[in-house]
């Protein structure tokens, strides 16, 4: 008996004390992968339906192992996004910083349902699809800290970030949503069967370039998903203030759409899976509206306060929270344990810890390396500013 609770207690995840108060007898509880529920399916909100007969299903199915991995990429999102605001007010961090912080739903959901050579492109709060794509915390945080190791050798900063089949964060307000329409006919051409995820927000959702790409692209059926990640407020401005209609989803006309729960990652999941499979089956565009929310200020220089009450955030906070919803989903369901999250948490910090251990220490990129990767290619180079008899070489 001795030998099967130890065995027991091996291959647990989690343990309880149980004391019986008769005798004051302590015994130890344990609880093995076996007893927790390895799949479940869940209800969900049934989406806003734009031009379309049906929309994705009402009900969605998670394993325990994928409810674990979402949970992971959320809070590594949420933890990661703490520091670098914590790094700004330090000083160690310059210059433009967006943070995602209560989007973490939308980047994990739509990873989730797309492959990762499928191509994705967003506007300038990119750390959170940085990190989904498949680039280190240590790179993202060195990169915003301008620091050799960064993802883009410490050159493009907060707002320029990419990799393999991710096109980065654009400074430009709308400037990325032609480029995902180039992508998707890239992939249209080379007849690979791959998708283009194009997002923008709210605010840049009056553009006129996006109603050019969305001509195009229907047009021309390109397997694009262009999203509307709406997190309410434009900078400083709401969106009832800034836009004549807020029904984003339907602002492609002739082209379907769908207005998904952004703050849920299994809504996110289905929706994206609904729309890359009408991109894939030669259906063309189709537009979706993330309804989500931004808990810092638009950038790291707006207190976020001014135009929205401390109440407001601290609602969304409490009652709609995409890492709390999927943790209440996780425990209630049996389908992981509190002990097992906290764990989770605790590497999750270490491990933003350390890489910001390593974005402080780093060296800067240094000097002689500022003309490299750029497409002047005829030395010398005359740069406007600098003395009049230096000459810069680019080694591109």
């Amino acid at each position: 008996h001795c030998v099967d609770v130890l065995c027991a207690l091996s291959c647990a995840h989690d343990s309880a004390v149980i004391v019986n108060h008769r005798t004051g007898a302590r015994v130890v509880v344990s609880r093995s992968f076996a007893d927790f529920t390895p799949q479940a399916t869940f209800e969900i909100k049934k989406c806003d339906l734009h031009r379309l007969e049906e929309g994705p299903p009402l009900k969605a199915e998670m394993t325990r192992e994928q409810g674990l991995q979402y949970y992971r990429t959320m809070q590594t999102v949420r933890r990661m996004e703490l520091k670098a605001d914590q790094l700004y007010k330090q000083k160690i961090i310059r210059g433009f910083c967006h943070l995602y912080d209560g989007q973490e739903a939308c980047a994990a959901g739509i990873e989730a349902a797309i492959n990762r050579s499928d191509h994705l492109i967003t506007a300038y709060r990119a750390h959170g699809y940085t990190y989904t794509r498949g680039v280190a915390i240590k790179e993202i945080l060195a990169e915003l800290t301008g620091r050799k190791g960064g993802v883009a050798k410490g050159k493009g900063g907060s707002m320029h970030m990419y990799a393999p089949a991710f096109y980065g964060g654009n400074g430009i307000v709308g400037a990325q949503v032609p480029l995902g329409a180039g992508i998707a006919l890239a992939c249209q051409y080379q007849g690979n069967n791959q998708l283009c995820v194009t997002l923008y927000g709210d605010g840049a959702a009056n553009q006129g370039q996006l109603f050019e790409s969305f001509n195009m692209a229907a047009l021309w059926k390109l397997p694009c998903i262009f999203i509307c990640e709406n997190n309410k407020y434009g900078m400083g401005t709401s969106v009832e203030r800034a836009s004549a209609s807020t029904d984003y989803y339907k602002r492609g006309d002739f082209i379907p759409g769908l207005r998904v729960d952004g703050m849920d990652v299994l809504c996110v999941r289905e929706a994206t899976k609904f729309a890359a499979d009408h991109c894939r089956s030669g259906k063309g565009p189709i537009i979706m509206e993330l309804q989500t929310y931004r808990y810092h200020g638009h950038s790291m220089s707006d207190p976020g306060v001014s135009y929205r009450t401390r109440e407001e955030i601290q609602e969304v906070r409490s009652k709609n929270d995409p890492i709390s919803m999927l943790k209440d989903r996780l425990l209630s369901n049996n389908m992981a344990s509190a002990e097992e999250l906290k764990e989770i948490d605790v590497a999750i910090r270490k491990e933003v810890e350390d890489a910001a251990q390593y974005a402080t220490s780093d060296p800067e990129p240094p000097l002689e390396e500022l003309c490299n990767h750029i497409f002047y290619n005829n030395p010398p180079l005359e740069v406007r500013g600098t003395h009049p008899w230096s000459k810069l070489k680019s080694l591109s």
